[in-house]
């Protein structure tokens, strides 16, 4: 009878160790990074999340990805984008990996935000009025002639509170020496705060270790924040004004904010022909039980577009008599009209000048150094040094219009060299700055990407700041370009008190 054969037990072998994320192998080699400030040192403030991500598996983290992607999906965060005559809409993108700021950092560029919005209202308001930083000569009087955001309509108008732009959104970067600056500011309709309360929602339900273990600031009640500041623009002393949110209708590309913003305040989105004004020169909503009077608009249409009696007659955008009402102080319109003047990036140039012109207070948070083309000398210099510098147009936004020089061909940079000398107050410059990077999930890899910050600023009876804001990435590598509609993407912001952890 045959033996049974005994098989041998199969040595012990360990499990393969699972590849976790190897910061010593991630370098932003000469720019200054968000996270990381050496390959596998963390900054004090990212340390938490460092030591969290170092224990995780690209495979782990590709799937929280693709669990916030589903969850912007299921959620319906969109924007829109024009291309080639087309609006598409498009799931909003974003990053899980945060980007992180110090309370401490923040605070004092909460103190020059405040100090910025301060002076431009102040000035948006002498501008209107006196006109005493003219006649002082601080600023060039044909700067503001020749600008097409000086509405003369608004000549002697009085808002309340003396303030003009209600929201604000000023453009932070910072360079490759850790020094922060202000890129821009957004006064007339500035987008993007509904998108920075998602990303925080996004972020709780993917990565909620991480809210356990830190002492983030929250960032929840800007819709309470901005109900109150509307509130306070309110023509009638009552304790529930009607408040509603203008938008110029679906097909706009920020129709998702200015829908999520009205419900967050309970406030009723309305567009142009909703609104009425009456012999009265009150404004007043249409509803199906009547009339009813409104007391504050926060309009999200530009000015052009406001009253076709006193801007574009062949717009149908606006509501008829509007402006007439506001003048009266018969409604309260955030932002108001003519904010825009302010949004001139020539203006922009005059900013530190302004500051110190109204408060007597050098600038908390500097300018990025700046040419101005209508200056010859400036210009002469501008032309010269075109490769590299980012040149932009006065009054366009969302990225367009732009040059950035270090990235352009020799005929790009022949044929703006070209447009620069047709009608040099139409352009300003700037060095093409190192911008600051962060970690960024791409593909199956963390690569550093190029960012900004967009805090926004609420200024009506009182102040009020974002603790953060959206932070806008560049997902294009090498990309300085951080608009959404030119490729971008985005991450939550965290402003984290490290003493409380």
């Amino acid at each position: 009878m045959a033996q049974p054969r005994i098989r041998s037990p199969k040595p012990y072998t360990r499990a393969r160790p699972r590849a976790t994320i190897d910061w010593t192998h991630y370098d932003p080699g000469e720019f200054y990074d968000e996270i990381i400030s050496a390959p596998g040192r963390a900054r004090p403030a990212t340390r938490s999340l460092a030591a969290f991500m170092r224990k995780q598996t690209i495979k782990h983290l590709i799937s929280r990805q693709q669990a916030a992607d589903l969850a912007i999906q299921e959620m319906g965060i969109t924007f829109t984008v024009y291309s080639e005559g087309q609006n598409i809409d498009r799931s909003w993108p974003m990053d899980i990996i945060p980007r992180i700021i110090s309370l401490k950092e923040w605070q004092v560029l909460e103190r020059g935000l405040v100090q910025r919005l301060t002076a431009l209202n102040l000035f948006i308001d002498d501008l209107y009025n006196r006109q005493k930083i003219l006649k002082d000569r601080v600023m060039p009087r044909e700067i503001i002639d020749s600008s097409p955001e000086f509405l003369r309509q608004c000549v002697g108008a009085r808002p309340r509170h003396g303030v003009w732009s209600h929201v604000c959104g000023s453009d932070l970067v910072r360079d490759s020496d850790g020094t922060v600056y202000v890129l821009e500011d957004n006064l007339r309709v500035p987008s993007g705060v509904s998108y920075m309360l998602e990303n925080r929602a996004i972020s709780k339900r993917v990565l909620p270790q991480l809210f356990e273990r830190n002492s983030i600031l929250p960032v929840a009640d800007y819709p309470s924040q901005l109900f109150d500041m509307l509130t306070s623009l309110s023509p009638r002393r009552i304790a529930h004004p009607e408040i509603v949110v203008m938008t110029p209708g679906i097909y706009n590309s920020a129709y998702f904010e200015h829908a999520y913003l009205a419900q967050r305040m309970g406030a009723e989105l309305v567009e142009g022909a909703d609104l009425v004004v009456g012999s009265d020169d009150k404004v007043y909503m249409k509803t199906i039980r009547g009339l009813s009077r409104v007391d504050v608009i926060y309009r999200r249409i530009n000015d052009d577009y406001l009253d076709p009696e006193v801007f574009r007659p062949e717009s149908a955008l606006g509501t008829p008599g509007l402006f007439r009402a506001w003048r009266k102080g018969n409604v309260g319109l955030a932002n108001a009209p003519g904010a825009g003047v302010a949004d001139d990036k020539v203006i922009y140039t005059y900013v530190p000048a302004i500051i110190k012109y109204y408060l007597g207070e050098d600038p908390i948070i500097p300018n990025v150094p700046s040419f101005l083309c209508v200056d010859p000398v400036q210009c002469k210099h501008v032309l010269k040094n075109l490769a590299n510098m980012v040149v932009k147009p006065a009054n366009e936004s969302g990225g367009y219009g732009m040059l950035i020089g270090p990235a352009a061909s020799k005929k790009e940079l022949a044929t703006f060299a070209e447009m620069i000398k047709k009608n040099p107050r139409n352009y300003m410059a700037q060095p093409a700055l190192k911008l600051s990077t962060a970690p960024t999930l791409c593909g199956n890899n963390i690569e550093p990407r190029h960012l900004d910050l967009r805090p926004f600023i609420l200024q009506g009876k009182k102040h009020y700041v974002t603790p953060g804001g959206l932070t806008r990435v560049a997902l294009r590598k090498g990309s300085l370009v951080v608009n959404s509609s030119q490729g971008g993407g985005s991450k939550d912001t965290w402003i984290v008190d490290t003493e409380a952890n």
